[in-house]
């Protein structure tokens, strides 16, 4: 059994004989950034300071000779050969570090469908390198050369190793960004995203239940920090809450429904509040939730939406036990609404 440690927190895991580091990092609930965990990415690149370890067989145009030199490895496959090593990684209390944002990375549209009455959904491709993002955080989006201005749009997958970006737009009356998307924007146009932006993606090592709250496309960002989630084999009951005001309104119930399939620990409900339907809640969150989670002390809390629904979110998850350093939407929406202005995606009524 090795020791890791991860500076500059000082924090320690235990990593069991033939673990690799990034396997022992996520028994112990930290996520640190991969994709094809097979040394051919270089997402979990992390440079070690003290120790031995075997780094395995990893591409060189992941990890070359000169990063080699320089102490950092590829924790998909390294494998700890001293009692202990020490990496550089995440921030002085753990939490990960943002990746920094980049501008007007070239993406190329390749599928645009439209899932709610009001709502598209775009699949994005990188041209060149991906945008390194955490489950939960947003980009821009926009076209400088037909004035139209940038607008903030949550990413609504987890990071995939072809780098692909899901994006759902809200039609928002007056906003001339959506209705460019909406009306104007093809599979096959040349798109610029900046991004990625955001804190909205809590503390990894946590090790409780997970209620997610959204309403509108705040379910985007729910979505991506789900599957994030439920891909890394999080043991804990993962419940998502989403409220929608009809059922044209409603969208991706079908990838909860196989979620709720393939994981045993995952559960979903879908509230309407201006409609009553057979297989659906009726009434809105505050009412709702009560009956469905009447205790929440021991809950982590995500909650996306317009600012009103998360206010009434978080007061309704207080009065059910829910402690305020587990209620997670700091920051997050603050930046979304000074970005995204008239276009602001979580403006819709809930």
């Amino acid at each position: 059994m090795a020791k890791i440690i991860m500076q500059p927190s000082g924090k320690s895991v235990e990593c069991a004989y033939g673990d690799t580091v990034l396997m022992a990092l996520e028994k112990a609930g930290y996520a640190l950034p991969n994709n094809c965990r097979a040394g051919a990415c270089g997402e979990c690149k992390v440079k070690v300071t003290t120790g031995q370890f075997d780094q395995g067989m990893v591409l060189d145009m992941a990890l070359s000779q000169e990063e080699r030199k320089q102490g950092y490895g590829l924790m998909c496959m390294a494998k700890p050969i001293s009692e202990e090593i020490t990496i550089e990684w995440g921030t002085e209390d753990a939490k990960p570090k943002l990746f920094p944002p980049r501008e007007d990375a070239l993406f190329v549209v390749i599928d645009k469908r439209q899932v709610a009455a009001r709502v598209v959904e775009l699949r994005l491709r990188p041209v060149g390198l991906p945008i390194r993002y955490w489950p939960g955080q947003y980009v821009t989006l926009g076209n400088a050369r037909d004035n139209i201005p940038p607008r903030a749009y949550s990413i609504s997958n987890a990071p995939r190793p072809d780098g692909e970006l899901v994006l759902q737009v809200a039609r928002q009356d007056g906003g001339l960004t959506s209705a460019w998307v909406h009306d104007s924007l093809q599979v096959g146009d040349n798109v610029k995203i900046s991004g990625a932006y955001g804190t909205f993606i809590g503390d990894p090592s946590v090790d409780t239940p997970v209620l997610c709250l959204a309403a509108g496309t705040g379910l985007a960002p729910i979505l991506a920090l789900a599957e994030a989630a439920l891909r890394r084999g999080y043991k804990r009951p993962v419940g998502l809450v989403f409220s929608a005001r009809s059922k044209e309104d409603v969208y991706s119930q079908g990838m909860m429904a196989w979620w709720r399939t393939k994981h045993r620990n995952f559960d979903y409900k879908i509230t309407l509040t201006r409609e009553e339907a057979e297989g659906f809640q009726s009434g809105r969150i505050d009412a709702v939730l009560p009956k469905l989670f009447p205790d929440l002390s021991k809950h982590s809390i995500f909650a996306a939406g317009s600012p009103e629904f998360v206010e009434t979110c978080v007061a309704t998850v207080k009065k059910l036990g829910a402690r305020p350093e587990l209620i997670h939407t700091e920051g997050f929406f603050s930046q979304q609404v000074q970005l995204a202005g008239e276009d602001d995606p979580f403006k819709l009524p809930f």
